[in-house]
């Protein structure tokens, strides 16, 4: 039996308005091809790289979130090679001293918590794109070329394709959390590298193999999980038949996972890195790491664990945590309550009914009618037995199409529960002597009185207590 081991390179462009040397606009996508470009993007003689102050920070506040260690003095060094969508033949990037290095991300795995290891999070300007023409000509667009750009490598950690896949939609929500960057994947702002070798189980837990694959320029998640099943079948095929893997880079074959040879895999060496003449170091003072962990928002693993504290299940805590403006809204409703059953209560319509009425009527959740005032009004007339999920379903569906607050809602309409027993027994008492057929079926089947209590439900609108409709109808059954 073989398992992955496997290491990720992600690639995100970071959020500002100039690009990471110059003072062109990053703004490129769809921008009309070398429409945001200068001396500095080519790398014309006697252009000289001024550093993004802003890029330069949100590369250390990430590094910081990573749980990284800080190099407060740190360099930019030229990474020599040549292609086409590098117009300098060298990239300005970091080598030896990054902004941080040694840092870690938990991740929850099946219930346990999980470490992956960060080595190293550092700076540098993105390339230009390729375009390539039917008639096999190259066209070359440098509107990226010198956008910012922020490399995480991580140490070779992750031993099953599951983990990767919560670490790549961890690191997803962190980028976002802390507005280093848009991460839209379609968009290219988020890009994956993986380095993937399968080792026997029979080798020792602290060994690595002899061998590393690189896949480049995974822009999905989706893709990602598939790339990585297919080198891991692929990769157990070729060990199983005696063959020996080489150490190599390899392309995608569209979105299915599939992966090309494109070269043989470089080494650190053949950059013939060197500190970048035009830069001088960079030093990093106690103040500015002290203020930036000062603005330090809640990230995403602490919001889930406040979330289930409170009493959510994982699954709900996830929701809001993915989706931060549903999780805000659901902090506005934890203002006005303490209290876990209503919490746990509002939490369950909210990914429920509301999200539903949310999609039907296609408003978005900052800005939607529904308040979280109108959720506490609700979840508290259930919790006190006088209005049943029945009726709070109608009103949410009345504020969403016709407005109006679900306390006026409930008054106006008389909506609040009959609690009148005698009331409640005489309508019993009709359905089951319309229903005698159901009547019979219940000592076959005691479940068939769940029908009975809904023609009660049906009778009054809803408006009985649906266990104090069961207790009538059994007090009339026995």
């Amino acid at each position: 039996m073989y398992s992955p081991v496997v290491g990720l390179e992600i690639h995100l462009q970071v959020k500002t308005n100039s690009k990471m040397f110059c003072r062109c606009s990053s703004q490129y996508f769809e921008s009309e091809p070398n429409s945001h470009v200068c001396p500095v993007c080519f790398g014309l003689p006697g252009a000289l790289p001024v550093p993004n102050k802003q890029a330069f920070n949100k590369a250390l506040k990430l590094a910081l979130a990573l749980n990284c260690t800080i190099n407060q003095e740190t360099k930019f060094d030229r990474k020599n090679y040549f292609y086409p969508d590098l117009p300098k033949g060298y990239q300005i990037s970091q080598y030896d001293q990054p902004v941080g290095e040694k840092g870690y991300v938990e991740i929850e795995v099946q219930s346990d918590s999980r470490r992956i290891r960060i080595q190293r999070v550092h700076l540098e300007e993105d390339t230009a794109k390729s375009l390539h023409a039917e008639n096999d000509d190259t066209l070359i667009d440098y509107n990226k070329s010198g956008v910012p750009l922020i490399e995480i490598v991580t140490y070779p950690d992750f031993e099953t394709i599951e983990e990767v896949i919560l670490f790549a939609k961890r690191l997803k929500q962190i980028v976002k959390y802390l507005d280093i960057s848009n991460a839209e994947m379609q968009k290219g702002q988020m890009r994956f590298e993986l380095n993937i070798s399968v080792k026997p189980d029979t080798m020792p837990a602290n060994q690595l193999p002899d061998y590393k694959v690189e896949v480049k320029n995974i822009g999905s998640i989706s893709v990602l999980e598939k790339v990585l099943s297919f080198e891991v079948k692929r990769q157990t095929e070729l060990l199983e038949k005696g063959k020996k893997i080489p150490n190599q880079t390899r392309g995608l074959k569209g979105m299915t996972g599939e992966t090309l040879f494109q070269r043989s895999k470089e080494s650190s060496d053949d950059y013939r890195y060197f500190p970048e003449p035009d830069i001088p170091p960079i030093r990093i003072k106690d103040s500015q790491i002290e203020e930036l962990k000062r603005t330090m928002p809640e990230m995403p693993h602490q919001r889930k664990q406040r979330y289930m504290d409170l009493g959510l299940e994982g699954e709900q805590a996830d929701i809001f945590v993915e989706d931060r403006t549903k999780g805000d809204w659901f902090d506005n409703f934890l203002k006005l309550t303490t209290k876990k059953e209503e919490i746990k209560e509002s939490a369950k319509w909210l990914v429920g009914e509301i999200s539903g009425q949310l999609e039907k009527t296609n408003q978005n959740i900052s800005s939607m009618v529904f308040t979280a005032s109108d959720l506490f009004v609700l979840v508290q007339q259930m919790q006190n037995n006088k209005i049943s999920g029945t009726i709070a379903k109608d009103v949410i569906n009345t504020i969403f199409t016709e407005g109006g607050s679900a306390q006026s809602i409930i008054e106006t309409k008389g909506l609040t529960q009959i609690t009148d027993t005698s009331f409640v027994a005489d309508v019993a008492k009709k359905v089951i002597s319309e229903n005698l057929k159901v009547v019979e079926d219940i000592a076959k089947n005691p479940n068939a009185v769940k029908f009975l209590v809904g023609q009660v439900m049906r009778q009054t609108q809803g408006k009985v207590n649906p266990k104090v409709a069961e207790e009538e109808l059994q007090k009339l059954l026995q």
